[in-house]
């Protein structure tokens, strides 16, 4: 069983920072293009920024220049730092990972975390 546990996230005043990391653990044989995702009240879930195994970003328009991707292979964690927060950026922000499994499975498969809530209010 793959599992992504998300850390980080909470509230912080517009223009301030914050940190969010997400660790990959199970029964993985490799991991492919790991990102985070956002979903606002009301709204669809999004794409914030991705990274793929081999290091290339990916941003929403909205984020780039202000959020950095990026990850630790050897310990199946990306992060996110978040700098120069507006409002527009509270939503539940959610880790995606594509995994495959170890053999016999040898599936990829795409895995979510369970979501943490960030909140840039004053």
């Amino acid at each position: 069983q793959v599992q992504l546990v998300e850390s980080g996230g909470g509230l912080v005043q517009p223009g301030g920072s914050l940190s969010l990391s997400c660790a990959a653990s199970g029964s993985i044989g490799s991991i492919n293009t790991m990102g985070w995702y956002r979903q606002a009240a009301g709204k669809q879930r999004e794409l914030v920024a991705s990274i793929t195994s081999g290091g290339s970003t990916n941003y929403a328009d909205s984020v780039k220049g202000r959020f950095t991707i990026s990850r630790e292979n050897a310990k199946k964690t990306v992060y996110l730092q978040m700098n120069s927060l507006k409002p527009e950026d509270t939503a539940v922000y959610y880790c995606n990972a594509w995994i495959k499994g170890r053999p016999p499975s040898g599936i990829m498969r795409e895995y979510w975390g369970q979501g943490t809530q960030v909140t840039v209010s004053s």
